[in-house]
């Protein structure tokens, strides 16, 4: 056994996107408020967001040549990611023999699929954490030789060893659940009325197309709803947007490429349109904000579908398809703002299926498998 003194060494693997990163970071500083003597290294995957996010929040990072496969899986293009993922595992392997971590952290996302490999071929226990209510494929091909799998939703087992698997939540950034401004202010930082009621269009860091379109299609709407709207476009679609927008009179609509406040966007909120993306779901459980889910259809095993359901059909949230939403979205925002009642309810739902301190309790199965 490990004793007390001495220090650990943990890797923590995954990204691609926020939905990895931030809880990634999250567990990172979990750990570190625990065992403030520990090294923490990340390795991600060359040209993704975790290498600027990572070094952001404090911490070293690798990158690796690894890319995802493409679908379907027999695509001739597929031989040259098969070839990059063997380099990645064996370049994983000589960071982690100098490295020497304790234990191996898989947030899921194709670049833990070679760390976490390489730590299984070199012995050193395991962790992974599943944020879908339908576990990807990493994390199905990791979950044999894992010690511990960290899940969010019930009905894991269908993918899972059940004996290893702990429901923990997923860990959401701390400054959504530090933010104390009143929502009369978060309101007035962004140049709006507090005495009218706000919805927040978000379609993650890099935008929605249908969202966006779901707003385009129904500006007149937009004007004349007597509700007032906070549209995140992403960087990707705002120059086309704002072209768009040009001449239009619409002093209710504040529109973003991106917001970095989040916090202060979700206190102005009455109501949230979004992804249903497992990050941006555990914020809401949390915070316990009535929120529409439009699930993107492009996203590996339609993972966000399933988990905009396991939502809806607890009341928990409102759950609009993809394809749908051009035509209906907004108008269905417009009257559920308006309804009191079925805000309350929203509310209430998703709150009950809130988990909270889940970072500290990964955190902590992290230290018990570095000190065994």
């Amino acid at each position: 056994m490990m004793d007390m003194e001495q220090e650990i060494r943990v890797i923590i693997s995954g990204g691609g996107t926020g939905g990895h990163i931030f809880p990634a970071i999250s567990i990172a500083n979990a750990i570190k408020a625990l065992r403030p003597d520990a090294k923490i290294l990340f390795v991600g995957a060359l040209g993704r967001m975790e290498m600027q996010r990572v070094p952001a929040a404090g911490y070293e990072i690798k990158g690796l040549p690894i890319r995802g496969f493409y679908r379907p899986l027999w695509k001739p293009s597929n031989i040259g990611v098969a070839i990059d993922y063997l380099k990645s595992k064996w370049q994983a392997k000589t960071l982690l023999r100098q490295f020497q971590p304790h234990v191996a952290v898989g947030v899921g996302g194709y670049a833990s699929a070679a760390a976490l490999g390489a730590a299984n071929s070199l012995g050193i226990p395991t962790l992974i954490q599943e944020q879908n209510s339908y576990a990807g494929l990493t994390n199905k091909q990791l979950a044999q030789k894992a010690e511990k799998i960290c899940v969010a939703y019930d009905g894991m087992e269908r993918f899972f060893p059940a004996d290893k698997i702990i429901k923990t939540g997923n860990p959401v950034r701390q400054a959504l659940l530090d933010a104390t401004i009143s929502r009369e202010d978060a309101i007035r930082s962004f140049g709006l009325d507090p005495a009218k009621k706000t919805i927040l269009l978000v379609g993650g860091s890099l935008g929605a197309r249908t969202i966006n379109e779901s707003v385009l299609q129904h500006l007149d709407l937009v004007k004349t709803s007597g509700v007032q709207f906070i549209w995140q476009t992403g960087k990707y679609y705002s120059a086309d947007i704002s072209e768009q927008l040009k001449g239009r009179e619409l002093p209710n609509l504040k529109v973003m490429d991106f917001i970095t406040d989040m916090g202060t966007a979700y206190r102005a909120a009455d109501l949230v349109i979004s992804r249903a993306g497992a990050s941006s779901i555990s914020e809401f459980c949390l915070i316990g904000k009535p929120v529409i889910l439009v699930p993107s259809p492009n996203v590996a095993e339609d993972h966000q579908t399933k988990n905009a359901q396991a939502l809806s059909t607890k009341g928990a949230a409102i759950y609009v398809k993809d394809a749908d939403a051009p035509a209906t979205l907004l108008q269905l925002a417009v009257d559920t703002v308006a309804d009191a009642a079925k805000l309350s309810d929203l509310s209430k739902n998703v709150k009950l299926l809130a988990l909270p301190d889940s970072a500290d309790i990964i955190a902590k199965e992290v230290i018990k498998l570095a000190k065994a």
